[in-house]
């Protein structure tokens, strides 16, 4: 079965940077799309940005356009996510998700991984 393993996050001021890291492990060509989304509590969950398997092409949402680049090594199914001038209204927990190319963003059929803590203040 899919799995997802989540790295980074955590703690930082305003202004500044953090990556994620994000290795998946059992899925099929069929699920396409890998990136992250994000919660923050009081929240719904938010889709942040995505990449595509095939092409490398990347969605971002408006809220991180400029600040966050995904990126992903394919050798090593890991997808990347850098965040540099992270505001206090990014603070979330940030979740891993795959799937299908074209509903990655409804987040219906995504497998997801645990999430993890970030924290700007």
């Amino acid at each position: 079965h899919v799995q997802l393993v989540e790295s980074g996050g955590g703690s930082v001021q305003a202004g500044g940077s953090l990556r994620l890291s994000c290795v998946a492990s059992g899925y099929t060509s069929e699920l396409c799309s890998m990136g992250w989304f994000r919660q923050a509590p009081g929240r719904e969950r938010e889709g942040v940005a995505s990449i595509a398997s095939g092409d490398g092409s990347a969605i971002y949402a408006d809220s991180v356009k400029g600040r966050f680049t995904i990126s992903q090594d394919s050798a090593k199914n890991t997808v990347n996510l850098q965040m540099n001038s992270l505001k206090p209204e990014d603070s979330a927990m940030y979740y891993c998700a795959i799937g299908r190319c074209g509903s990655w963003w409804s987040g219906s059929d995504n497998v997801w991984g645990q999430g993890t803590q970030v924290t700007v203040s």
